[in-house]
């Protein structure tokens, strides 16, 4: 689409673009050409670079998508019904729908106003008797902190919801390299590594992921791959447990492969692209986005800007009016508390949430991706600056 400004037409700039070169595309072609085209030594090699690019004795159970991976690794943990988990309302659903498919309650917190993730506070005052986890999402690619979960947590197991969080670090230690249960990371098409679809958990309890590797293809003992790739007779098989059909293919674990390659230098890009929306919106009427404690590393897959009371207009008003200039934006996060199955099975108010519910008011997100050339920059920029650096606003 084009959109006529003055004389000028500029195409649409979309919110998010997956960076996918000639490597990636000549991967896919090999495993097209193979005839291997569900998991196979694609999906092997993927698992076996990410648990070496994570470290520390790790081990990668790939999976078709990061809801996948959070359901496989609570399931392993044993969370049935009855059991609570403690999850933050500023999120996507999904973190809370893995919780329901076990038959257990989510139990929603707070955020933290300051940096948008779960609020510790607000853990420790949700923890009972019947909590089975906490799952912790690292919003925008800003880690939680973790040690202060940590403590608050003692035995209860933490499976971290790592989907904006590759890569990103906290007291100098990679997310997927602390002391978790599991972390289970995003390959959506808009992540910052896009395999279109997929995820991966990371743990370091052997059990915990042969349970994930046996329950992501049917509850079957045998991989499909080791079965159909024996030059001798591999036909049997036993199903061991009512398992689910949550394996990677070898066409996505083909993108996640060069992906994985390429992501610090995609996460240098994106940080860039951070640090000259904060050189250029720092004047105006907005709090600009939390930055990773020194020394650690933000993977800046959003730029969240929130706009104050002081802006020319509300937040749905620059929504539309960045639209107007052909700029895709998006929102992060309608909290789940809003939303009516959330809100009406748990009963669930703004007032029990205020931190979240005055968030969702003012955030929007903009276009942040490696793909973005220095003119895109310039020109989301000069949007911004358009609309909120008139009359009411302080630039």
């Amino acid at each position: 689409m084009l959109l006529t400004t003055g004389t000028r037409c500029l195409p649409h700039l979309p919110f998010a673009l997956p960076d996918v070169g000639e490597d990636e595309i000549a991967e896919v072609v090999e495993s097209l050409r193979s005839g291997w085209l569900t998991t196979g030594p694609k999906t092997k090699r993927f698992e076996a670079q990410f648990a070496e690019f994570v470290g520390d004795g790790a081990e990668a159970v790939a999976v078709n998508s990061a809801t996948a991976g959070l359901h496989l690794a609570l399931e392993a943990l044993g969370v049935s019904v009855g059991d609570e988990v403690i999850v933050p309302t500023f999120t996507f659903t999904a973190t809370a729908e893995v919780v329901r498919y076990l038959g257990a309650d989510p139990v929603f917190v707070d955020l933290d106003p300051a940096t948008l993730n779960l609020a510790p506070d607000a853990v420790a005052r949700a923890v009972t008797p019947r909590t089975r986890a906490i799952i912790p999402v690292h919003i925008a690619g800003l880690a939680c902190d973790m040690a202060a979960l940590a403590a608050i947590a003692g035995s209860i197991p933490i499976v971290e919801d790592a989907a904006h969080a590759l890569p990103c670090t906290h007291a100098g230690r990679l997310i997927g390299g602390l002391s978790s249960s599991a972390v289970v990371f995003s390959f959506y098409a808009t992540k910052t590594v896009a395999a279109g679809e997929g995820g991966m958990i990371v743990t370091r309890d052997h059990r915990l992921a042969e349970r994930c590797r046996r329950m992501r293809l049917h509850g079957i003992d045998r991989d499909a791959f080791d079965r159909y790739r024996s030059d001798r007779p591999a036909w049997f098989y036993e199903v061991v447990a009512p398992g689910y059909k949550y394996n990677m293919t070898d066409l996505a674990a083909s993108l996640g492969i060069h992906q994985l390659r390429k992501v610090r230098a995609m996460q240098a890009r994106r940080a860039e692209i951070a640090a000259q929306y904060d050189l250029a919106f720092g004047e105006l009427p907005v709090d600009l986005p939390p930055h990773s404690a020194t020394g650690d590393e933000h993977s800046w897959h959003l730029y969240i800007l929130r706009l104050l009371p002081g802006a020319r207009v509300d937040r749905d008003a620059f929504i539309t009016e960045m639209a107007d200039r052909g700029v895709g934006t998006s929102v992060h996060f309608i909290p789940l508390h809003m939303h009516p199955y959330w809100r009406d099975t748990y009963a669930l108010t703004d007032g029990q949430f205020p931190n979240a519910s005055a968030a969702y008011r003012t955030v929007v997100s903009l276009p942040i991706y490696s793909r973005m050339t220095d003119a895109d920059v310039r020109r989301v920029i000069a949007s911004v600056l358009e609309i909120l650096g008139g009359e009411g606003g302080s630039a």
